[in-house]
């Protein structure tokens, strides 16, 4: 393996001082880094994505990327760490079906996106442990913040109260995934349409009601 350092790179940072700057040399150290990830993912595959493929395309020393992250798994997981913590939050249509075709419309968009990043994310989470970890972390965040839609279905009368937000949540998303990441067919864009208001018809006759 060639040990030679690429011809462009950021100097490891000095070590910390008590109070970090937002946006300093470590943030962008960060954002070069996963920037790197993403790119390798998307354009090679999970095979070519090695630390010190990561390195080199991000221009950080390959020390500092092994002793932050660790490994490749380390890598993907700070990917979806990075995205488990942005400032996301459902729309508020103003009802069930609308809030749950919103929902579904942004995996769709997502799926189909290019770069097909969230595909080669969750394909490499089948290769990685760590990444298959963060992932799980990921999903239940998003139904967390997602269960909100639910809640305010329930108080404006569309669902009865008890309704399992979680289940009701999966119903709705389950076709997008399955038609776009398991049958690998077309961009149907009515697809997130149609399977979001068969899960309101549902959820309105209380099927996600435990017994």
């Amino acid at each position: 393996m060639d040990e030679s350092p690429p011809a462009t790179r950021i100097p490891d940072p000095p070590s910390p001082g008590p109070v970090r700057r937002p946006g300093g040399r470590s943030a962008q150290v960060r954002r070069r880094v996963l920037d790197a990830v993403t790119a390798l993912l998307v354009e090679q595959g999970y095979d070519a994505l090695t630390v010190d493929a990561v390195a080199d395309r991000s221009g950080v020393h390959r020390t500092t990327v092994y002793r932050r992250w660790r490994d490749v798994g380390g890598l993907l997981a700070g990917v979806l760490a990075e995205a488990t913590g942005e400032d996301w939050r459902p729309r508020d249509t103003g009802s069930l079906d609308g809030d749950l075709v919103a929902i579904n419309r942004e995996v769709h968009e997502a799926l189909t996106g290019d770069p097909p990043l969230t595909g080669a994310l969750i394909a490499a989470s089948f290769r990685s442990p760590p990444a298959a970890e963060a992932l799980r972390a990921f999903w239940a965040d998003r139904y967390d913040r997602c269960a909100v839609v639910v809640h305010r279905a329930v108080a404006r009368g569309e669902v009865p109260a008890g309704t399992d937000a979680r289940a009701l949540l999966v119903a709705a998303t389950a076709p997008v995934y399955h038609e776009l990441l398991l049958l690998r067919s077309g961009a149907d864009a009515a697809l997130a349409q149609r399977a979001a208001r068969a899960a309101a018809l549902a959820a309105a006759a209380g099927a996600f009601v435990p017994v």
